[in-house]
């Protein structure tokens, strides 16, 4: 979906670095780096969107690693993610340092890679914007970002916007503010309804006016209470679906 989104992905693991890039392969662009004084040279080189990297390696870590690139104007943009035990990001990383999320080590790989997932879409929808026309209306596919991409962007982002989501004779409305969905229209239902409603979508056309407001608070769940009960409810309803494969456990 967000093939122009550049990831750099650094650990001094092959095995972790191999898996993991194979898991991020279908989200961007990923280039690797056993340790961090390879990835500080190819992040200047080319400057990458996401910085995926291991907090323990041998010489420079992660952390020091992440404070060169954000000395750096030409890298201080970058988002960050550090994979590090439970321990090292209660002891030694803060919610202060400049950094977009964390993995907590050992972490499953379908875990890691929505975690991932949710950062890229929020960056991809970032670059999507800067392109957007001059009406101020950003225009697309759903077969690009669907709707739960979508939403999930518009709340990291904190958007204040109106979402249309069209798909033949059908159409939904949401409104937000500050990345919180606060009115929803789909035909004749409104409200939380109308959300998830829509959250299957994977096909059709959507179009995102940042000028769009509404005084009409209709939902009852914010942004992220609104994707749980949707996606429990759709994981309810395809319960008799074939099971998913068998997950990873990733560690250093």
């Amino acid at each position: 979906m967000a093939s122009n989104i550049k990831i750099l992905l650094v650990d001094d693991n092959p095995m972790v670095l191999g898996m993991l890039q194979q898991a991020l392969g279908a989200l961007g662009e990923v280039t690797v780096a056993n340790d961090a004084a390879d990835a500080l040279l190819k992040a200047v080189e080319e400057v990458p969107d996401v910085l995926i990297s291991d907090y323990r390696m041998p010489g420079m870590d992660g952390r020091q690693l992440l404070e060169k690139l954000k000395s750096r104007p030409a890298t201080a943009g970058i988002a960050v993610i550090l994979m590090a035990s439970k321990a090292d990001i209660s002891e030694r990383l803060s919610m202060q340092d400049p950094i977009e999320d964390y993995l907590e080590k050992p972490f499953f790989l379908k875990d890691a890679t929505h975690k991932i997932k949710r950062v890229v879409d929020r960056i991809a929808l970032e670059k999507m914007s800067k392109a957007a026309s001059s009406d101020g209306v950003l225009r697309g596919s759903l077969s690009q970002m669907n709707v739960i991409d979508l939403v999930q962007s518009l709340e990291m982002g904190r958007k204040s916007c109106l979402l249309t989501m069209t798909k033949a004779d059908d159409k939904c409305e949401i409104y937000f503010s500050q990345g919180q969905a606060k009115h929803a229209v789909y035909g004749p239902i409104t409200g939380d309804e109308a959300v998830f409603k829509v959250l299957r979508w994977t096909e059709g056309n959507f179009q995102i006016d940042f000028n769009g407001k509404s005084s009409q608070e209709t939902t009852t769940l914010n942004t992220q209470g609104l994707l749980m009960e949707g996606l429990r409810l759709l994981d309810e309803a395809q319960r008799d679906a074939a099971a998913e494969g068998e997950d990873v456990l990733l560690d250093s």
